[in-house]
């Protein structure tokens, strides 16, 4: 299937940087480097030609993806799933035991791999991969991995890949070369596909200013986001137990709120941004944890708490807006002695909040969490089989359905959750008893 019926077929029409991407990796025999913002589609940019090069009919590994964190392994993954090009993907990352990863990726023989530095290493020390067969080596969120001191296991995994294999590295900034002289890192001599200065976003997004009369910003936020009547918001602060402290002042005041941040485990983080993603919770509270490796559509506004605390920062956030082709808007809250940050050269909006305001707008849709998963052989089908089989709903009142190896996620419409949640009990799921309940 080439690029034209795959993307027809999602509905997508490539950006002039995934058409000059296309061209320098399938065209071109060079390594390659993208610079592009945060939200422009980096991931169809190199996942895409991959498609084109890598051969289906091959049950060895051709391609290795390192990525910083395991939420972009998994999307980037779903991604390759979404194209149906017939190509296999696997996403490898901590959480799990290596030992079943490495059963998983014996069964499915993937021709791509998704993987986390650390967990990459481990496979290949420990014989789980085998690399003869490479011919690209992806870094995706290369500034990221940087920032987040991986270059020692990422140095380490690309020399493990033969020689010949082409590397492809995208990133939302520039990273200083002369740092990785000598390294299996250094783009020095890349081709480079450079679209920074296309304002891919700043022209899409409208700046507000909103003040807060008091330094606690706690009832202006709140008084913000009824205004918003409901729209996907990620509001970023820089500090977990700030995170945790704004998510239960949101919840009394009655919003429907995901917490976010690297302190929780992999179901917690999981199981946040699902309920974000699928429309079960209409704000997320996040630190800048939330501000990369996140392709969550739609996301309307995005309310820096806190002050970004560098130009970075505030570049990746505003990254979780106007995604593609949409538009969306960013909200700086500065209470008495805060300023606007220099970097934000855009033009400014006061926003001026109305006196009477309405209630907060729960979402559409509730997460189930279903205690049964890929390990028990349950397939997305078998869950929507059993929601509407054995839980009475039609299949329009079902959402977004992500089945992991040891549980599921399914969303429902809110207003059916009672009466699911009746209807299941004592049922079984293609055979089996299972835990079925809300998410938290």
């Amino acid at each position: 299937m080439d690029i034209q019926q795959i993307t027809s077929r999602l509905g997508l029409t490539l950006s002039p940087m995934q058409q000059a991407a296309s061209e320098a990796i399938i065209h071109g025999t060079d390594n390659v480097e993208i610079l592009s913002p945060t939200g422009s589609g980096k991931t169809l940019a190199y996942l895409l030609p991959l498609s084109q090069l890598i051969d289906a009919s091959s049950d060895a590994l051709q391609a290795v993806v390192i990525v910083p964190g395991r939420e972009l392994a998994i999307q980037s993954a779903d991604v390759l799933a979404s194209m149906k090009a017939g190509i296999r993907g696997y996403a490898c990352h901590g959480g799990r035991p290596t030992m079943d990863e490495h059963r998983e990726i014996r069964k499915l023989k993937p021709q791509i791999i998704f993987a986390t530095p650390g967990r990459l290493n481990d496979h290949i020390d420990k014989g789980n991969i085998e690399t003869n067969d490479v011919k690209f080596v992806v870094i995706d969120e290369f500034d990221k991995c940087l920032q987040m001191g991986f270059a020692e296991e990422m140095n380490k995994a690309v020399l493990s890949m033969p020689r010949s294999a082409r590397r492809i590295f995208l990133s939302a900034t520039d990273v200083s070369a002369d740092e990785l002289v000598n390294t299996a890192l250094s783009p020095v001599g890349f081709d480079v596909v450079d679209y920074r200065d296309e304002s891919h976003n700043e022209d899409r997004i409208k700046v507000n200013i909103v003040h807060s009369p008091d330094k606690d910003k706690l009832p202006i936020l709140a008084a913000l986001l009824r205004c918003f009547k409901g729209d996907s918001t990620i509001v970023f602060l820089n500090y977990r137990d700030s995170v945790e402290r704004t998510a239960a002042y949101l919840t009394d005041e009655g919003f429907t709120v995901s917490a976010y941040h690297g302190g929780l485990d992999q179901r917690q983080r999981e199981e946040a941004i699902y309920r974000f993603a699928n429309g079960s919770a209409n704000v997320l509270v996040s630190t800048n944890l939330g501000s990369r490796g996140l392709d969550i559509p739609d996301v309307k506004n995005i309310v820096h708490y806190h002050l970004p605390e560098t130009e970075e920062d505030y570049t990746h956030r505003i990254g979780r807006t106007a995604r593609w082709d949409k538009e969306g808007n960013t909200y700086f809250i500065l209470s008495e002695g805060e300023t606007l940050p220099e970097y934000v050269q855009a033009d400014t909006i006061d926003f001026a909040i109305p006196e009477e305001l309405s209630r907060p707008v729960a979402p559409r849709m509730v997460t189930l969490y279903i205690g049964k998963g890929k390990k028990d052989k349950i397939s997305k089908g078998d869950v929507v089989g059993f929601l509407c089989k054995s839980g009475g709903l039609k299949g329009a009142e079902i959402g977004r359905i992500d089945v992991y190896d040891y549980y599921a996620y399914a969303a429902i419409e809110r207003g059916k959750l009672r009466s699911v949640l009746h209807n299941v009990q004592g049922e079984k799921l293609k055979g089996q008893k299972t835990k079925v309940e809300p998410a938290s």
